[in-house]
């Protein structure tokens, strides 16, 4: 079995902790002697135990001579928490690891491999980075933007229409395209509606997925006013850069709130779920953006993915930005 197949197992080890590391980073690790598996771990909730000491717990000798594959380079720092992860390595004495990304918080950053490499640890970089990069896009956005990364989802009939002239939204979607929407909840730390959307549909947020019922996010008003009793009040966009941990956050609607982030230019991710029916009159997706000209409105957005969900369709587009 290849790096890039076991680098596979951690990430989808790492999928189990999304929404519920925050301020850490959801981390996959797994390792591997004589093409068996005998330790594999994941970012616990609350961001301990990190992947690496989950999985080096489970292996216990096993790990002397194994190759050890994690999704994101072994923290090189200490804390009161835990201790460094790239010690629990060397400590364990693996023949190799090999690491997906390497972590951008500046404790770390190089420094995590370096202490490895010290050891007389084989180590390898890169193998399926952008994956992982993708799976820790809010761990990642918060060291380099000072911010949470943001999806903007939208749920549109075909011709755009969010919603019957009477507000009336239920529902658009079928099952299938609602079920993904509810797993989107599951991964992400809050979720954001604006007040139009919380006053006409008075919505729950919660994940009804079974099984992940325990993962709903925390809740969010876009408002110049007060929160209903546990929800967060913000009064901009820019405000979620305010809250600590929240590393991902998922913008519901309505269409004013779609509209102040996407003005703010804040959305990193658009999901949307198109119905095969046609509303005609009815309350549009986006309020204005401030559009001066369509030649701005251009180079934005790239496709990254388009499927059938049941009778419906999902596209999704990351924004382009400069590196």
């Amino acid at each position: 079995m290849s790096d890039a197949r076991w680098m596979g197992a951690a990430l989808t080890l790492a999928a189990r902790g999304r929404g519920r590391t925050a301020p850490n980073p959801a981390v996959g690790c797994v390792i591997v002697t004589d093409g068996k598996v005998v330790g594999r771990g994941w970012t616990q909730p609350g961001g301990r135990p990190h992947a690496e000491a989950m999985a080096l717990t489970q292996a216990g000798v096993h790990a002397k001579g194994a190759t050890i594959y994690v999704t994101l380079e072994p923290c090189a720092h200490r804390s009161q928490r835990g201790p460094a992860c790239a010690d629990l390595l060397v400590a364990a004495n693996p023949a190799r690891v090999v690491v997906a990304a390497i972590d951008p918080d500046p404790r770390t950053n190089g420094a995590g491999i370096a202490r490895i490499e010290a050891a007389g640890i084989a180590v390898v970089t890169g193998v399926r980075a952008t994956e992982a990069k993708d799976s820790m896009a809010g761990f990642i956005s918060r060291q380099r933007m000072g911010r949470p990364h943001i999806t903007l989802k939208l749920a549109l009939s075909l011709d755009g229409k969010i919603a019957l002239p009477d507000g009336t939204s239920r529902w658009i979607t079928g099952p299938e395209a609602r079920a993904h929407a509810h797993l989107e909840r599951s991964r992400c730390d809050l979720i954001v509606v604006g007040r139009g959307t919380l006053d006409a549909d008075a919505p729950l947020l919660d994940v009804r997925l079974p099984g992940l019922e325990d993962r709903s996010p925390q809740r969010a008003l876009l408002t110049h006013g007060d929160a209903p009793a546990g929800w967060v009040a913000l009064a901009a966009p820019q405000d979620v850069a305010k809250l600590g941990a929240v590393d991902d956050v998922l913008v519901e609607g309505g269409s004013g709130a779609a509209a102040a982030f996407l003005a703010a230019d804040l959305v990193d991710r658009l999901i949307i779920y198109r119905a095969p029916i046609l509303i005609g009159a009815g309350r549009d997706a986006i309020g204005d953006l401030g559009l001066a000209d369509l030649a701005s409105a251009h180079g934005r957005w790239k496709n990254i993915d388009t499927r059938p969900l049941g009778s419906d369709r999902i596209d999704v587009y990351q924004r382009i930005r400069g590196e």
